[in-house]
């Protein structure tokens, strides 16, 4: 860890010469993690029947009504279903939408907090996305899917550290060693506030209705993002192996 925070230092140092490395050099994990969500939507779009595909919705999404109901009056999908429908997609272009951005933003986190924090923290960031999408849709029987809450929640970790307070670009090679910004700190940050702005901005086109986002239920998936995007930023630290930027 230490050799490598050295590196990082002096390429920090250095003139503005970056090793040629393609953005998007995936970890094997992320690999694995866009493969298993291309089978889940093939398998769901193509090999199930119409009650096929009824019955993997029902068991495998979101439903906040099933926390309204009582447990003893119905199966245990309630259990697996806070972290399943974040592997559902509704159309390719949902899906391809998705994978982009976790690929685009998976990469930097899953490189700098390892394989096992990730898998924990796509696990919580999902079931935090979906409860709060739960919380502002109670008793709602419309089914959550997708993994755009889970997306949001990286996000909002690389906020964290990706985006240097010198407003230099986030560099492929050694990006994910900076320094972790405080909370305080990042919003200082000019990049983090306007990226966080048009983000921000973008959820609001949703909640009006404007799909921009490659959600199937774009209308009300917005709240989801927003627990997600909040859950990355303001707990990142839980997760992060690195120190603090000392200011």
């Amino acid at each position: 860890m230490t050799d490598n925070q050295d590196d990082f230092h002096s390429h920090e140092n250095a003139p503005a010469e970056r090793p040629s490395e393609p953005v998007f050099n995936l970890p094997g994990l992320l690999l694995i993690t866009l493969g298993l969500l291309a089978v889940v939507y093939l398998v769901g779009e193509y090999l199930l029947s119409g009650d096929g595909y009824a019955w993997y919705l029902f068991t495998f999404g979101f439903i906040p009504m099933r926390y309204v109901v009582p447990f003893s009056e119905q199966g245990y999908e309630w259990l697996w279903t806070p972290i399943t429908y974040s592997l559902m997609h509704g159309s390719t272009a949902h899906i391809v939408f998705n994978g982009l951005w976790l690929a685009a933003f998976g990469t930097p986190v899953m490189r700098r907090i390892g394989a096992g924090r990730f898998i924990l923290f796509w696990c919580l960031s999902a079931a935090v996305s979906a409860f709060g999408h739960a919380a502002l849709n109670w008793q709602d029987i419309t089914v959550l899917i997708g993994a755009s809450g889970v997306v949001s929640a990286l996000m909002g970790a690389a906020c964290r550290f990706a985006f240097p307070p010198s407003g230099a670009g986030y560099n492929p090679s050694l990006g994910h060693l900076y320094p972790r910004q405080s909370i305080v700190a990042a919003l200082r940050n000019r990049t983090v506030v306007i990226f966080t702005a048009m983000w921000l901005l973008g959820n609001i086109l949703v909640a009006v209705g404007v799909p921009i986002f490659g959600d199937v239920a774009g209308a009300i998936a917005w709240d989801a993002h927003i627990f997600g995007f909040l859950f990355g930023f303001l707990l990142f630290d839980l997760f992060d192996p690195l120190p603090r930027q000392i200011r």
